[in-house]
């Protein structure tokens, strides 16, 4: 049994997943979270699977070491299809995954036709190849890279404008795809696009629905930790790979999350 001051660590490329601990924060609002972001390695998207693989399983290793966390969570789907199981292979602690939402979206499309926005790396994995196999087998899923997301919603978050291009540009070309115009339900398959979700609703039209994996990692995390006990011994943070002036620009954000401080890693 962990310690009860043993904290949750929530590892992603940059703030996407912010909307993971979100959810985390309704399940577990006592547990302990320190939330860590490779901002220097952003994207991850454009990166190649050996890359992503090295850099992942590394860093976790070193945040492991340094902080001790009952359980690790890797808030992105790109970094989550291409070094789960490496990660699993090296720590000794539970880790969460996160995968594109695709069992949730077949199970309430009324057309059969589902849009999935993802970055370059994560829509050509043979990962989600296997979830379309198993769960979408009757259904059309219609794969479309959106990098100019990730960029737009780390902006926003900031308070700065959002990317009006990059959300038009993402629409009209999952709409431009064969069969697109038939799109009921998007699958948001990065941890970044939740915090567009007002963007792409009003760019997409009424009638379409979004899902992501964020609700399904917090469930996931409450079973893991059944029974476990939390004590709070210290305020929540975030850790960055980045310069720290410039993840600090999203303090007020971070702060309605929970995250009182920012570190360098």
């Amino acid at each position: 049994m962990p310690k009860a001051e043993a904290p949750i660590l929530l590892f992603d490329s940059g703030v996407g997943g912010l909307t993971v601990l979100a959810e985390l924060r309704k399940a577990l609002p006592e547990a302990p979270v320190i939330y860590a972001a490779d901002s220097a390695g952003l994207p991850y998207g454009s990166k190649t699977e050996a890359e992503i693989a090295a850099r992942v399983a590394g860093l976790l290793g070193v945040l492991t070491e340094r902080y001790r966390p009952r359980l690790a969570t890797i808030a992105c789907n790109t970094a989550s299809t291409i070094a789960l199981g490496m990660v699993r292979d090296v720590l000794h602690i539970p880790i969460v995954g996160t995968v594109p939402a695709i069992k949730p979206a077949s199970l309430v499309t009324k057309t059969g036709v589902i849009g999935l926005l993802g970055t370059e790396a994560t829509i050509r994995q043979a990962y989600v190849d296997r979830l379309e196999a198993e769960f979408a087998s009757d259904k059309r899923i219609l794969r479309f890279a959106a990098p100019g997301l990730v960029a737009a919603a780390e902006a926003k978050l900031r308070g700065q404008p959002v990317d009006q291009t990059a959300i038009a540009d993402t629409v009209k070309g999952l709409r431009a795809m064969p069969g697109g115009e038939s799109i009921d339900v998007v699958v948001l398959a990065c941890t970044h696009f939740p915090l567009l979700i007002a963007e792409l609703a009003e760019a997409l039209g009424p009638g379409t629905r979004f899902v992501d994996g964020a609700g399904g990692i917090a469930r996931r995390i409450v079973h893991l930790t059944q029974d476990q006990a939390f004590t709070r011994t210290r305020e929540d943070f975030a850790v960055t790979t980045g310069p720290v002036g410039e993840f600090t620009e999203l303090a007020p954000a971070l702060k309605t999350f929970g995250l009182e401080r920012v570190e360098k890693i």
